[in-house]
């Protein structure tokens, strides 16, 4: 599986999921309206890397004719 470049780029997408989670998180900490914007803004950015991963998973099983 690990030589499946649908599967490495499935593994990507979620490693930026969790990389723009973080970043969002660490903006909650911060005081101050600019922190909320900032974090606002990445968790509106999390949501569409996570809709991409997503349909990669969903594409990934309905390649490989999973069931």
């Amino acid at each position: 599986m690990l030589n499946d470049p649908l599967f490495l780029l499935i593994i990507a997408a979620c490693l930026v999921v969790v990389l723009i989670l973080a970043r969002g998180i660490s903006y909650f900490g911060k005081g101050g309206v600019e922190a909320a914007k900032k974090s606002n803004k990445m968790m509106q950015l999390r949501i569409a890397a996570q809709f991409v991963a997503v349909v990669l998973v969903v594409l990934f099983v309905w390649l490989r004719g999973g069931n």
